[in-house]
């Protein structure tokens, strides 16, 4: 959930009307109450206002017994006809109901207690709610919630369907829903409420927020519980039009404010990017060419440059980027290269290094296992401009890291810093009121629907061509059984002098998870194939130890290397055209289009086999299929995203991107056009009311979205 609220100290009437008052000031609410809500992110009004029910439960009508279909949740009316007790294999009380329908009803419970139990005598009316299944003896319904009537009292019925919310620990759901209901009291006028303009609500046919959130909470008997199942219900899209615009408002904000700073323009002659293309063993391809006018374009402004590129695996951008960092140092500033990994840093070091030092450019390391003289000495060139271009991990974000004239900042798989590690190194650069230049890269292909609201922020260009000379990956998906003859394509492809990667999903064995731990299928290959030389590589090893293991693949040393998915990045090996991906229905699109990504990077024809314990969920069916038809990383994504939702994709708990309360990027696309579209007319004419708007949904996350 997006940061709550910052308090203000203004009168009690505008707090209420923007909830930002505190949940303490609800009755009944003391310090630890309050303390268990906050940890769940609930610190004020407006929290408990958008804790949206999960579901509802329908008690408005009573069913006859008669009618119940297993898995359809009902409530129903009766009397006790029998109680038993029993201890089979654990405790258990079955009480027999029925109504006037004659049949009857088994209520189960595996947790209670002797009063409890004394409750349920022959003859007594009962109401109860749960989902029927069946049972030994037809129907029976597992705790279910249930209260004893008296003779006298009449039957039970609601004039609205009951929420039930989003758990919160040390909080009981009656409780929950009883404080919700308690902050909806206090949910001021209509007019005091609303912050969208009444045209745009209009237009689109959508509701007020207070009666949004009155339904939401309130939902009377006969809505369309489809409607709100698939989120089309008009108070679920006026919620989300309203989040979208304001998360959409703060990336815009912050885009703003950053460009105000100003940049140092850089506009060298070009001569040393020139010398770089020369010593390159291939031409730019068209998209590379094109995405690099555009950096090159953004870094002459004295404004600067905010800009993501995405390119699929093996598309080249490293090399752009690499150009970038030369226009910077012909023009006397520095660049810094920052990567979630050693390994995938390392890398880098390692093509900067060959395309950036025989032409003069100092290339520094920095990352954690820099230490002693040597770290000193690296901070020492950094702090005076002799360090030209430093590569490194979150090592460079350190206070002790101070820069000359940092002019670049390249960060590479963004998606796997938090926004605050990216900000740090942006400030880094901090000159007076210039910032650097921002050139963020990925590899994880994100759709357009998703990209237009998670980088409002940011300009976006797609390197969509594979250089010549890549061949495409023929995936199959094979079964578990037949791993005798994967293991035979092994020994034939490294017989040929190729080489192979197998790729595991644990470090251990686990009698929990059934996939094969590295370490026992490093054992068991060394057995199966003896005359190979094979090497193991996972994360728990020290850096020096990869770092050795990849070198060694990388000269041919070892024809076969068994692996966790720490090779997921950053690795190139041309040689290696064949890959195993061991329990492949355990992983995600992306992570297996990233897997993939490491063979097929050499003239060799190559092959991905994704190994499969049988029998295959419906989710991990339709994910290898879209693996084995398609190569497209963007095609992937799309699909990735239908699977997974956008949380995933974007790494959210990492990014603080798309952090949504109630929107849906994908399941909300076509209001995206509405939300740009007022955007522009909010911050043209009304920024205070976009800034309320912010405050409403984003509050004091919003220095950090546009990092």
């Amino acid at each position: 959930m997006a940061g709550s609220p910052r308090r203000r100290t203004t009168a009690t009437p505008v707090l209420a009307a923007s909830g930002a008052e505190p949940v303490a000031g609800l009755p009944g609410v003391g310090p630890k109450l309050a303390e268990k809500l906050a940890a769940r992110g609930l610190a004020s009004l407006q929290d408990l206002w958008l804790h949206l029910p999960r579901r509802y439960e329908d008690r408005t009508r009573v069913s006859p017994i008669a009618d119940l279909a297993p898995g359809r949740p009902a409530q129903i009316e009766g009397r006790v006809e029998a109680v038993e007790r029993g201890f089979r294999y654990r405790p258990m009380l079955r009480v027999a109901v029925s109504d006037d329908s004659r049949a009857t009803l088994v209520l189960r419970f595996f947790h209670f207690n002797r009063a409890q139990a004394a409750q349920f005598l022959p003859g007594r009316r009962i109401v109860c709610y749960g989902e029927p299944r069946p049972g030994q003896r037809g129907l029976e319904m597992i705790h279910p919630s249930y209260r004893l009537l008296a003779d006298d009292e009449g039957p039970v019925r609601r004039d609205r369907l009951d929420p039930v919310y989003p758990a919160v620990e040390g909080i009981g759901p009656a409780s929950l829903a009883k404080l919700v209901g308690k902050a909806l009291e206090r949910l001021p006028p209509a007019e005091e409420l609303e912050l969208l303009p009444a045209g745009l609500r209009e237009r689109l046919g959508l509701p007020t927020l207070r009666d949004a959130l009155l339904t939401l909470h309130r939902p009377p008997p006969d809505v369309s519980m489809a409607d709100f199942a698939m989120g089309r219900h008009p108070s679920q899209r006026r919620l989300a039009l309203e989040e979208l615009l304001a998360h959409h408002l703060s990336l815009r904000r912050q885009r703003i404010a950053l460009r105000r700073s100003g940049a140092m323009p850089v506009r060298p002659p070009g001569k040393l990017a020139a010398a770089l293309r020369q010593r390159l063993a291939f031409a730019l391809t068209g998209a590379q060419q094109r995405v690099f006018d555009e950096i090159c374009r953004d870094m002459a402004r004295p404004e600067p440059m905010l800009r993501l590129v995405q390119g699929d695996v093996g598309s080249g951008k490293t090399v752009v980027a690499a150009l970038a960092a030369a226009n910077a140092v012909e023009a006397g500033r520095q660049v810094a290269l920052m990567a979630p990994t050693e390994l995938l840093a390392e890398q880098h070091l390692g093509n900067f290094r060959v395309w950036l030092e025989p032409l003069g450019v100092r290339v520094t390391w920095l990352a954690g296992k820099v230490a002693g003289r040597a770290r000193a000495a690296a901070l020492d060139d950094i702090a005076h401009g002799r360090a030209q271009v430093v590569v490194g991990t979150h090592a460079l974000m350190q206070e002790n890291v101070a820069f000359a004239s940092l002019a670049l900042v390249i960060v590479d798989e963004q998606h796997r810093f938090g926004v605050h590690q990216r900000l740090a190194l942006r400030d880094k650069g901090l000159a007076g009121s210039q910032v650097p230049h921002q050139l963020v890269m990925t590899a994880t292909p994100i759709p357009r629907t998703l990209a237009m609201s998670a980088y409002a922020d940011l300009d976006v260009s797609v390197i969509d061509q594979m250089p010549p000379g890549r061949t495409p990956v023929t995936t199959a998906a094979v079964s578990a059984e037949r791993r005798g003859e994967v293991v035979e394509r092994i020994r034939a492809a490294c017989a040929e002098g190729r080489q192979a990667y197998w790729v595991c999903t644990l470090i251990e064995d686990s009698d929990e998870v059934e996939a094969q731990a590295v370490q026992s299928t490093f054992e068991q290959l060394q057995a199966q194939l003896p005359g190979l030389r094979i090497g193991l590589l996972h994360g728990r090893m020290k850096p020096a130890e990869k770092q050795e293991m990849m070198a060694r693949f990388k000269a041919g040393e070892l024809q076969l290397l068994v692996a966790t998915t720490v090779i997921e990045v950053g690795v190139d090996v041309p040689n290696a055209s064949l890959m195993i991906i061991e329990n492949a229905e355990r992983l995600g699109l992306a992570q297996l289009h990233q897997l993939r990504g490491r063979v097929g990077r050499g003239a060799e024809a190559s092959s991905c086999v994704l190994m499969y314990k049988p029998p295959l969920s419906q989710m991990a069916r339709e994910r290898l299929e879209v693996m084995r038809a398609s190569g497209d990383g963007f095609v992937i994504a799309e699909k990735d995203l239908d699977l997974r939702g956008p949380g995933e994709l974007l790494g959210t708990r990492q990014t603080g991107l798309a952090s949504f309360r109630i929107a849906d990027p994908i399941r909300d696309a076509a209001l995206l056009p509405e939300v740009h579209r007022a955007a522009e007319g909010l911050l043209a004419s009304d920024p205070r009311l976009a800034d309320r708007l912010v405050e409403r949904w984003v509050g004091g996350a919003a220095r950090y979205a546009g990092a």
